[in-house]
């Protein structure tokens, strides 16, 4: 994007008035030290395009179990496999470091997060997630009715949200400031549409929406939602308040990186729904760390590194029908694309996103199933700044909080790194996000790829100085990561549709699992489907 101006990027991800107010000073924007890191798109193009690897005779390994993938759904699956006493398998994940989305960073500062940075306290019903959490020493026993009671330190700390809005924070992210009775009118039809939701129970005494999707009723009366848009959802309901439909926009990019014209009505309500044990009660709070989900996925990567072998990718998985017996042969390569060895499995789990089954799975190359398709992935933007000290504020605001949102921007603001250790005064770090929404998810890779790092810099900064005109005298260095694939899409039509489906099912001795076979890119989802797959797996080898 270095062959655009500085205004028309600038316009581009931050519109036109922001842009005309930033280029109007007579100074030059000022940048901090900082970098491009992240994730190996470069080795993701040459998977793309059939990289062809021959393995010696010598370097051939026999092995039960392989899984393909050092994210949170691979992660989880191996660690299943260990808690129940299997141990004869190997991970293998192309990156330096495992976790995916989930995963994270530290420096002299603080610990951050690269994405994902909490997950709500999960209900007594999701008992992998409370077992894992117990055995982190994160629960501190259960209330009289079995839920779980977590340690106050892993509780997000007050203040926990807060929004910018025409030159001030405002408490929470719904602006009440300034609401009409029509706008206060809307919102109690909104709550009280979520509490009848929340109250649902199908013929089997399962919820609409809940923690994991594998949980949720199929009633259509639930499932028929996903064939409209949240946005007609409330146009049938008259729910044209713009701070209401900005707060369930803001949830929607929030969590699903679209818009409310984009994403499924379904997936809009389980955003609010899914969270909330019974009506009248607040959402469950929310368990976070310095390092956000990082904390998780460095927990169970501890248990299981023996078995993982990081910086090594599958190239190739070659399904082999030989003696009446079927296995799978794994290809692979270090990052460089060299140092060529081969696993010959039984079983294969396959935790990578479907997109890129069709260039590793050798029969899926030439006649990749029609589902495969249906799986889009939004792009994500996420950086994170170390500032020597705290913006200044104004007496009348509402003090730095763990999540602090900008109402006018296309950003989702920023999360406080330094927050969880009740450190509210002196050097921080900000993990600033960014959703690039638009409907075609290969265009919002595009624009995200082409803008490198002086111009994502430039974007940051420029859209937080709306509410920090200090920020580029504060901030010493800025870390950019650019997710191309970083979530799966709920929009219509597909939480609920046949791709799902057909998603999930083996492919001969090959087992899939990823967030996107629930439809959420949630830690919930891929941990819930990382329990699920390892036990097929276990099972069919019984």
């Amino acid at each position: 994007m270095s062959t655009f101006t500085r205004r028309e990027i600038l316009t581009a991800f931050l519109g036109a008035p922001v842009a005309m107010a930033a280029c109007s000073r007579v100074w030059g924007p000022k940048f901090p030290e900082g970098e491009i890191v992240g994730t190996s798109d470069v080795f993701g193009h040459k998977l793309r395009d059939r990289l062809r690897v021959e393995v010696p005779a010598d370097a051939w390994t026999n092995v039960p179990v392989v899984i393909v993938g050092g994210g949170v759904a691979g992660l989880t699956a191996a660690w299943r496999l260990q808690s129940s006493g299997f141990n004869d398998f190997v991970l293998i994940e192309l990156e330096n470091s495992p976790g995916g989305t989930s995963r994270s960073g530290s420096n002299r500062v603080a610990s951050f997060p690269w994405g994902a940075h909490y997950i709500p306290v999960p209900m007594k019903e999701n008992t992998g997630l409370v077992s894992l959490l117990d055995e982190m020493g994160v629960v501190e026993g259960k209330d009289a009715e079995g839920e779980p009671i977590i340690r106050e330190q892993f509780l997000c700390r007050d203040p926990e949200e807060r929004v910018f809005y025409k030159g001030r924070w405002y408490e929470g992210l719904y602006l009440h400031a300034g609401a009409t009775e029509d706008d206060k009118r809307q919102l109690e039809k909104f709550n009280a549409e979520l509490a009848r939701w929340i109250s649902f129970r199908d013929a089997k005494g399962r919820r609409a929406f809940t923690l994991p999707v594998s949980a949720c009723s199929d009633d259509v009366a639930a499932t028929g939602l996903d064939q409209i848009s949240m946005s007609e959802w409330l146009r049938h309901r008259d729910l044209n308040s713009p701070r209401l439909r900005w707060w369930i926009d803001y949830a929607c990019r929030d969590d699903y990186g679209m818009d409310l014209g984009q994403t499924s009505a379904w997936a809009g309500l389980f955003y609010f729904c899914s969270r909330v044990a019974k009506p009248g009660v607040e959402s469950q709070s929310l368990i976070t760390w310095p390092e956000g989900n990082g904390r998780l996925v460095n927990h169970l990567f501890e248990k299981t590194k023996s078995q993982v072998q990081l910086d090594r990718a599958a190239v190739e998985l070659i399904p082999v029908e030989e003696n009446g017996r079927s296995r799978v042969d794994v290809i692979t390569v270090d990052r460089e694309g060299s140092s060529p060895r081969g696993f010959r499995a039984e079983r294969v789990i396959f935790a990578a996103p479907q997109f890129m089954a069709r260039h590793v799975v050798r029969p899926y190359r030439e006649n990749p199933p029609p589902h495969i398709a249906e799986f889009q992935f939004g792009a994500w933007m996420v950086a994170n700044l170390t500032l020597r000290d705290r913006p200044k504020r104004s007496p009348r605001d509402f003090p730095l909080a763990w999540d602090n949102v900008l109402y006018e921007s296309p950003s989702l603001g920023y999360v406080v790194a330094t927050h969880q250790r009740g450190q509210d005064h002196g050097p921080t770090v900000l993990t600033y996000y960014y959703p690039l929404c638009e409907t075609i998810a290969s265009l919002a890779r595009e624009r995200l790829l082409e803008a490198g790092w002086k111009e994502w810099t430039d974007v940051i900064l420029t859209d937080l100085e709306r509410a920090h005109p200090d920020i580029r005298e504060l901030t010493e260095r800025v870390d950019v990561m650019r997710w191309g694939h970083a979530m799966i899409r709920p929009r219509q039509g597909f939480m609920w549709g046949q791709a799902r489906r057909e998603g999930a099912k083996p492919f001969r001795s090959i087992h899939f699992a990823h967030s996107e076979l629930s439809g959420l890119a949630l830690f919930e989802e891929a941990f819930d489907v990382g329990l699920r797959v390892a036990d097929e797996v276990r099972l069919s080898r019984a």
